[in-house]
């Protein structure tokens, strides 16, 4: 059984944070919303190369119900003294690692499960720290704490890269106020609900924009549907198919992964728990028609994905939109559509796409255009090409 997140996080504080009295136990702490609870050097290779140092920190959020959670991340700084307002922040907001915990970003290695997608990252994040900015990059819900990762959990995902910038500021007081979030494909998705929630979250920090690379997410419950139908043209998101479960099992109880999955497809759902999407890929697949049981309740796995399309999103800053033109895991039609959508409710939004670049390839590709994005977003003059 699950043990209960608040009981968990409790559990945790007192580790942390008792005095070590022998007669009696600590009381449990009051937990905060960004609180920091522990931190220490990070000499791996997860560590920033421009960094002065790269701290490696657990901090208090709150997941999708509003109970508090232990989350990981870390927290690098420049080299240069901060300026008048301190370092402003990139808050960085990962693409699709999995589902386990040696998945977490801030316990990558060289010859770890998922470095061959850091490694395509932390140049671009380098980059930042050089310019001045400090990097902060949680690992979301339950990847490297306590508990199930959500996965795209949009609500909870952008609690956790907002939190992180608070708990960041209690550890350094030279980091500013002023910050964006960037995120790619699961991060990109939570990066957009970022843009909607996190200055209702804590008004007194300064969210000046945010960045969308390859967000995924657009129209997930239907892909559950095509997939019972058996429709061969999504065979590719089986490797998705087990996160997206057992993400929604850990918000809704009432999905049950192991009756979802037809025997056949039971070994995806087997690495995706224990292993990384890299891993989960080397799963041979099933005919599409025989991966989810016939009579499973899809209902509720329905209702949790529906409720994570970042269509449904209103930002509340500005935002800027990436997209490979010859991205197969975020089709561009998809990111059109929410472009559109994202235009039509007034938001300001910047879109541009990269003729040849695939789902990763754009983060590269979008580099140039980030940091002027980021400088005009930071003076209020983010440009906006939504057709008005």
């Amino acid at each position: 059984m699950t043990e209960h997140p608040r009981r968990g996080l409790a559990g945790l504080a007192v580790l942390v944070l008792m005095t070590g009295c022998t007669t009696a136990p600590a009381p449990t702490p009051e937990l905060r919303p960004g609180q920091l609870l522990t931190a220490r050097p990070l000499t791996t290779v997860a560590a920033l190369p421009s960094a002065a140092e790269t701290r490696l920190i657990t901090y208090v959020s709150e997941d999708s119900h509003g109970e508090p959670i232990v989350v990981s991340g870390t927290v690098a700084v420049p080299k240069t003294e901060p300026p008048q307002g301190g370092w402003p922040v990139i808050s960085w907001a990962h693409g699709t690692t999995g589902y386990a915990d040696t998945c977490a970003p801030s316990a990558d290695t060289a010859d770890g499960l998922i470095h061959d997608y850091t490694s395509r990252v932390r140049p671009m994040l380098d980059g930042w720290l050089s310019r001045g900015f400090a990097v902060l990059q949680t690992d979301y819900q339950g990847l490297g704490t306590p508990g199930g990762h959500p996965y795209v959990d949009g609500t909870s995902e952008a609690n956790t890269v907002t939190d992180i910038v608070r708990a960041a500021r209690v550890l350094d007081s030279g980091i500013g106020t002023q910050w964006l979030a960037v995120g790619h494909s699961q991060g990109g998705q939570a990066a957009l609900f970022t843009a909607q929630d996190a200055q209702a979250r804590d008004p007194d920090l300064d969210l000046a924009g945010v960045v969308a690379l390859a967000p995924g997410g657009v129209d997930m419950g239907q892909a559950v549907d095509l997939i019972r139908s058996g429709d061969p043209e999504i065979a590719a998101t089986q490797r998705f198919l087990p996160l997206l479960v057992l993400g929604a099992a850990v918000v809704d109880p009432s999905v049950d992964p192991d009756a979802i999955f037809t025997t056949a497809a039971r070994p995806l759902l087997a690495t995706a728990r224990t292993e990384c999407v890299a891993q989960i890929d080397t799963v041979p697949t099933v005919p599409t028609s025989e991966v989810l049981e016939p009579g499973a309740d899809l209902d509720g796995l329905r209702t949790y994905l529906a409720h994570q399309d970042p269509i449904r999103v209103t930002p509340r800053v500005p935002v800027m939109i990436a997209q490979g033109s010859a991205d197969a895991a975020v089709p561009a039609a998809g990111v059109d559509k929410l472009a559109a959508a994202l235009c039509g409710k007034g938001a300001a939004v910047e879109y541009r796409v990269y003729p040849g670049q695939d789902h990763r390839g754009v983060i590269a590709a979008a580099d140039r255009d980030m940091q002027d994005f980021v400088a005009a977003a930071r003076t209020g003059r983010a440009a906006d090409n939504c057709p008005r």
